[in-house]
């Protein structure tokens, strides 16, 4: 299909929009946009959720005067979805709307003068002129581009690659058999998250700017198997100029086959420009390190590192080395969270970030000459995404049941303000739910953060069904995010009151927490999770009759391992890529260092009792106890928890006897779900709870 770019300013809109309208009929395109969706009485659905602008690829100008921005909106009846590039001033102001194409814009970034917004359209990368609209192509490679940084001086740019180093297929083994598709493998890491190894890799190039054009780049890692920046995540903040332009640093796992399946030693590495040498920084540091940037100075490297080797969900501390001396120190000991979203000042006094505080993230400054953090917001939302603007902080924020926009933040009180504004008005047009946080003591007599979203206009005088949701992970903050997975504001809107526990292994509530879970699955955090509902259920408007449990992933597990051991307090139970049998998920998954971990060991190491521990509390080992309806729903692309796992928990409900459902995605990964199967999940998840939890 060809895509079409058209040039209009705002202010040309309407001259320019039947110039589109013939281009979309000639082409056989249409530009997604902002859908049309009927709302009848304030009342939220999938539909709605589907027609909430995605705000993403945020970036402020150098001057700090305006701020650009994507959105993203989805089609349903074209199961797919368009992003266009927005600009705005930093207070909200003068909005525009730049590109208008059946293209599909997004890595954002300003030119180091001010003068333009790059961004990435059909793998070229273009140029837009912030004032008139004005659009240059600056890439004419052959390559398809997926990511790019423009040097500090403008006069070089470096662009993210695929590049073909290994040959793995069977056409490219075999001469003669051109159409062959099979793949042929040695060693792990042979496949990961949702993707086949394929022989590509991400690698960075450099190309010389002349005429604000760039024509010819060279390969840094010429022939080396190994992805900068990481997958299945990284992206261009795991690599950074110097700002002399000089040196790129960047971040890379130079490890192949089992030991890449086993580690997370990922380091930063030194590229000189001039020499076209390459030096390693951060020589027997185990754990990941990542996200390298300058000081406005050049003096100071500031980046994220993990201490512990083979522990995804490790703290993430913040290091700072001398440059280019090499000296480096640990300066964020005195945080018991995991910096985020790092941000220096232009006078390098400062740093400002994000870290979690009982499972919520709040903007931060650290001044770097005492090394002290001063927490700068409060309040039950989530921050993300830091810039600077002037004297203020240009950030995204969410909650339970708002969707991700644009706000300011003055980081002398914390006062925040909405800029963006994206969604107001279908905000307006419906009835919100409400949530709240709430201290519930566990078992062990520890304050457990539980969040409770309740229905729009809640009535405490009614009965209400309870959901319990268990957090996957088993790590990770439980924060008042917005997610179109799962989506409590949706589900609270169908007259449900969801109960989100934070239990043992959470990320938000500081690293002893989160590590008690390693290596303890299904024992102290499924407590959590029963103190959670049990507290919740005693309410007068909880109708503890009818409480349903859902999660996805190790959520998924902790519903297969409830399922034979709730005696009787779950009416109906969905897990989503959930595991099943712990026996069979440690050799089948792609990151072995995570069940390495985890785990403490292999299924067959039957002398070591802390493996052999773990795997007793696989949930295939319950089964002889389960009799309560369950729904299976999982994507065959999801290559972290192989779908046979859930068609294992499926069939065994089967053979039981047990009300059993399977909702199967053949084509999608563990997360991600085009707009009609998102439909799909989210009808399929309120018709099972409906039948199983709502009174009739």
């Amino acid at each position: 299909m060809k895509k079409i770019a058209t040039v209009c300013t705002m202010t040309a809109m309407m001259a320019c929009s039947s110039v589109e309208q013939k281009q979309e009929q000639a082409s056989g395109t249409s530009i997604i946009g902002q859908p049309d969706v009927k709302i009848e009485n304030g009342q939220m659905s999938p539909e709605v959720l589907w027609a909430f602008g995605r705000v993403g690829n945020m970036c402020v100008s150098p001057d700090g005067k305006r701020v650009a921005y994507t959105v993203t909106y989805y089609s349903i009846p074209e199961n797919k979805s368009n992003s266009e590039v927005y600009v705005m001033d930093t207070d909200g102001a003068n909005k525009k709307q730049l590109t208008r194409t059946a293209a599909r814009e997004g890595a954002l970034a300003w030119l180091p003068s001010g003068k333009a917004i790059a961004f990435l359209r059909d793998g070229k990368l273009w140029n837009i002129d912030p004032d008139n609209g004005t659009e240059t192509q600056v890439s004419d490679i052959e390559q398809s581009i997926d990511g790019f940084l423009y040097a500090p001086a403008e006069d070089k740019v470096l662009f993210v690659i695929s590049t073909k180093i290994e040959k793995c297929t069977g056409a490219e083994l075999y001469d003669d058999l051109d159409k062959a598709n099979a793949y042929v493998y040695d060693d792990l890491m042979y496949r990961h998250w949702d993707s086949w190894k394929d022989g590509n890799y991400n690698h960075i190039y450099v190309g010389d700017l002349v005429a604000g054009k760039v024509k010819a780049v060279e390969d840094i890692m010429p022939g080396e198997p190994y992805h900068a920046p990481t997958r299945p995540f990284g992206g261009t903040e795991e690599i950074t100029w110097s700002p002399d332009g000089t040196t790129i640093v960047y971040t890379c796992k130079k490890l192949t086959g089992k030991e890449y399946a086993f580690q997370t030693n990922s380091n930063l590495y030194a590229y000189t420009v001039a020499d076209k040498k390459t030096r390693l920084l951060t020589p027997d540091m185990p754990g990941y390190d990542k996200n390298p940037q300058f000081s406005p100075d050049g003096k100071q490297l500031l980046w994220s590192s993990m201490r512990r080797g083979g522990f995804e969900a490790d703290k993430e501390r913040m290091m700072l080395m001398d440059w280019p001396a090499g000296e480096m120190k640990d300066v964020s000991e005195a945080l018991d969270a995991s910096p985020s979203s790092l941000q220096w000042t232009a006078d390098g006094k400062t740093i400002y970030l994000t870290a979690p505080i009982k499972e919520a993230h709040q903007l931060f400054a650290f001044d770097v000459a005492s090394g002290t953090f001063k927490q700068l917001t409060e309040g039950d939302h989530d921050y993300q995404h830091v810039q600077l603007a002037g004297d203020k902080l240009i950030v995204t924020r969410t909650t339970h049941v708002n969707p991700a926009e644009i706000f300011r933040v003055n980081p002398a009180d914390g006062k925040a303000e909405e800029i963006s504004f994206v969604n107001k008005e279908l905000m307006d047009k419906l009835n919100l739910p409400t949530f709240e946080k709430r201290l519930i003591a566990t078992t062990d007599n520890k304050q457990m953060v539980t969040w409770v979203v309740y229905p729009p206009k809640f009535d405490a005088s009614k009965k209400y069904p309870l959901l319990l949701m268990c957090t996957g992970g088993p790590q990770g903050v439980l924060g008042p995010s917005f997610s179109y997975r799962w989506n409590y504001m949706l589900m609270a809107s169908q007259g449900y009151v969801v109960v989100v526990p934070a239990r043992r292994g959470t990320s938000g509530s500081g690293q002893e927490w989160c590590d008690a879970i390693s290596k303890n699955h299904g024992q102290q955090d499924e407590q959590d999770l029963l103190a959670a509902i049990d507290a919740i259920s005693k309410e007068p408007w909880a109708d503890a009759e009818h409480i349903g449990a859902m999660g996805a992933s190790y959520g998924g597990y902790s519903v297969f391992h409830l399922a034979g051991t709730h005696k009787g307090r779950f009416k109906a139970f969905l897990a989503h890529c959930g595991i099943f049998n712990m026996e069979f998920m440690y050799p089948t998954t792609e990151e072995m260092f995570f069940e390495e971990w985890e785990k403490g060991g292999a299924p067959w190491d039957k002398e070591n009792k802390v493996a052999q521990n773990s795997f007793a509390h696989s949930p295939h080992h319950l089964v002889k106890n389960w009799n309560t309806p369950i729904m299976v729903v999982h994507g065959e692309r999801d290559f972290r928890v192989p779908y046979s796992q859930g068609m294992a928990a499926f069939n065994t409900a089967q053979m039981l006897g047990v009300e059993s459902r399977l909702l199967i995605f053949p084509t999608e990964n563990h997360w991600v779900l085009s707009p009609q199967n998102g439909i799909v999940w989210q009808r399929e998840f309120f018709q099972w709870f409906d039948k199983h939890l709502k009174v009739k």
